[in-house]
């Protein structure tokens, strides 16, 4: 295959990347800076604005897939999640839709439409919610800032669609890595044995291993048959102190040490939903066709990262 990988150098871009090359697929990774960056063997960094096709758009014409990862961190760069600005929060939903916007230029001016577009989007398009209630594909959009950005998203390459081009929704939840996102930070307290719940630790935790991650899309990329959106997360989702307790039995610490949801919220402002807010969310689709787990348990997930 050739793929195309916008956000190749993000957490996940930057595995899947690696991934595909390892079988011998051609990956041409798009970058507002390669020169900063260095790609594994059998990956190409290529500049582009984030916002058009100019410089590479040519470049999908032909082209098996694009995967769209493209998009602002919406908890920043740093260990701990930077506040929601206004500006932040715009920049956040402005990137998303830039990007998508530049895949849908590219595909408009192939003249070999791609196969497939990989639109990526994430679990937060459920909203926030509060009860056991088991979210599925099938389920609706939900309210806040996170699932208005997630339906914009996911938007942003619709058109491609009217092209005759397949395209996949990916609705990934919390990805588990110690290389950015949730895990680094909630591991935190843990090593100082102060770890524990979250806020009410009631909310339910759609995780998945970066790993199962990557293999997913893999999966999707390689499935002919694959369309419209698939939920990425474990089937085995956790309330949050639920999983407070399986970090501490893998990290052979204590998990009783409650972090309120006052004190996570006057410290982080409003992007404290994103540790405070969940949904039962379960990979209905990517069961149903066929898809298995690597990792599907928390504690085999914790004990392969950890």
């Amino acid at each position: 295959m050739r793929v195309i990988i916008t956000g190749g150098t993000g957490l996940i871009g930057s595995a899947l990347a690696k991934n595909l090359a390892a079988d011998g697929h051609e990956v041409i990774s798009l970058s507002r800076n390669p020169a900063k960056h260095t790609f594994p063997q059998g990956v190409r960094g290529v500049e582009w604005d984030s916002k058009t096709a100019v410089g590479w758009g040519h470049l999908a014409d032909g082209v098996d897939a694009i995967v769209n990862l493209a998009g602002a961190p919406i908890a920043g760069t740093g260990l701990f999640p930077s506040r929601w600005t206004a500006e932040r929060k715009r920049r956040i939903r402005q990137s998303r839709i830039d990007a998508g916007t530049a895949v849908t230029e590219a595909v408009a001016a192939a003249t070999n439409k791609p196969k497939l577009i990989v639109q990526s989007s994430g679990i937060d398009y459920y909203g926030n919610v509060p009860s056991d209630k088991v979210i599925t594909e099938t389920s609706p959009h939900g309210r806040g800032f996170l699932a208005d950005v997630t339906v914009d998203w996911e938007n942003s390459t619709a058109e491609v669609e009217a092209m005759g081009v397949r395209r996949v929704i990916i609705r990934t939840g919390i990805v588990l890595s110690m290389e950015s996102g949730a895990l680094p930070i909630t591991v935190l307290p843990f090593k100082f044995f102060a770890g524990g719940p979250l806020g009410s630790g009631e909310q339910w935790w759609p995780w998945i291993h970066l790993d199962d991650e990557v293999r997913a899309i893999r999966f999707l990329l390689e499935d002919d048959s694959a369309s419209g959106p698939y939920n990425l997360c474990t089937p085995n989702p956790l309330k949050n102190k639920d999983f407070a307790k399986k970090i501490g039995q893998v990290m052979n610490r204590p998990a009783f040490f409650p972090t309120p949801a006052f004190a996570l919220k006057l410290g982080l402002g409003e992007i404290a939903a994103i540790v405070l807010d969940g949904r039962r969310a379960i990979p209905q689709k990517l069961q149903s066709e066929g898809f298995e787990f690597k990792f599907p348990t928390a504690e085999a997930a914790l004990r392969d990262i950890l």
